[in-house]
């Protein structure tokens, strides 16, 4: 019996499950080409950050100049920094033989999205758009944030034909409403979640400072509990879990949710590119143990079959847990 980790995910095909998620891992092309010789099933290029263009562009502006020639400087920069990742996508796509997905980090409907056309003109195979923001004001209307996310994946849609990747950060009230909206505005796929800066505070100096920057394993349960309600609620898209996956049984568990491929990044800054490939033999052994050919024979298999049932199945899962544990 041949045991096959192909799957699909955006569209997209993949010789297996394992996608290496954007980071400073993926800023080069040299990098890229050791992580597809590693094993890897699709790399996310380090994400261009529409904040971080925005920042430096207005720093450089300045206000005594005239106002053309400070919008050309705003312009110049902005370009510079778009020119710079595009080479880096005709770069990796050189050398890579598996998909090379560009990433966007943005967190308004701005025009500058339209530079989505030559991210797929420079040969992206999709497009991964991370809208990370947290809903702070006081006056916020409930649900701007979520149309936000169908507003620039709409604009986005409009500009281009490769798959559009949206990566949903887990401060979302309903999840599984609003991946249904994306999935209607055209989205191929929906990765669970991002990860948000983490907070810390030094008491002996009193100031903030940056917590752990990398995942761990309880982070996966999370994305394990959406990823199962959401593919069966919203099954035509598909789902990507990132964030937690620390053990090659953890790709498993992603996949038996529903997911059809992960994204990992700290396990790889934490160890080494040598995981991808113990994790796919894994799996493949964990496969060919159970008598399955291909992903697809369980892809799904322990998601959340009665949707409607699910308040219920988790209240009763919650009694059963702490009625062992007094």
């Amino acid at each position: 019996m041949a045991t096959t980790l192909q799957t699909t995910f955006a569209g997209l095909s993949l010789r297996n499950p394992i996608i290496v998620s954007s980071s400073g891992l993926t800023d080069s092309a040299a990098k890229n080409q050791k992580l597809c010789e590693a094993g890897a099933g699709a790399i996310v290029l380090k994400s261009l950050f529409e904040e971080q263009i925005m920042m430096e562009a207005d720093w450089h502006g300045d206000p005594n100049m005239y106002p053309e020639g400070s919008d050309y400087l705003v312009g110049y920069i902005r370009q510079h920094k778009l020119g710079e990742y595009l080479t880096l996508i005709k770069e990796s796509k050189k050398v890579c033989d598996v998909p090379v997905i560009a990433s966007i980090n943005c967190y308004q409907d701005a025009d500058w999205i339209d530079f989505a056309q030559q991210i797929e003109e420079a040969g992206a195979d999709a497009l991964e758009v991370n809208i990370l923001a947290l809903q702070t004001d006081v006056h916020y209307t409930y649900g701007s944030f979520e149309q936000r996310h169908i507003d620039i994946l709409r604009h986005i849609k409009k500009t281009i034909k490769i798959p559009v990747i949206m990566k949903l950060g887990d401060n979302l009230t309903n999840p599984v409403a609003l991946i249904d909206q994306l999935y209607a505005n055209g989205a191929a796929a929906v990765v669970l979640f991002n990860r948000f800066y983490q907070p810390d505070i030094n008491i002996e100096k009193m100031t903030q400072v940056a917590g752990n920057v990398f995942s761990n394993e309880a982070d996966l349960a999370k994305a394990l509990r959406w990823t199962g309600i959401a593919s069966a609620a919203v099954s035509k898209i598909d789902y990507a879990i990132s964030g937690g996956i620390h053990s090659a049984e953890g790709v498993v568990k992603a996949i038996l949710a529903g997911a059809s491929a992960v994204e990992i990044c700290s396990v790889l800054y934490q160890e080494s590119s040598a995981v991808i490939n113990e994790y796919n033999k894994f799996v493949a052994d964990w496969m060919a143990k159970k008598g399955m050919e291909s992903i697809a024979q369980f892809k799904g298999k322990l998601n959340v079959g009665d949707v409607k049932g699910v308040n219920t199945f988790e209240r009763t899962q919650f009694l059963k847990y702490f009625s062992s544990h007094e």
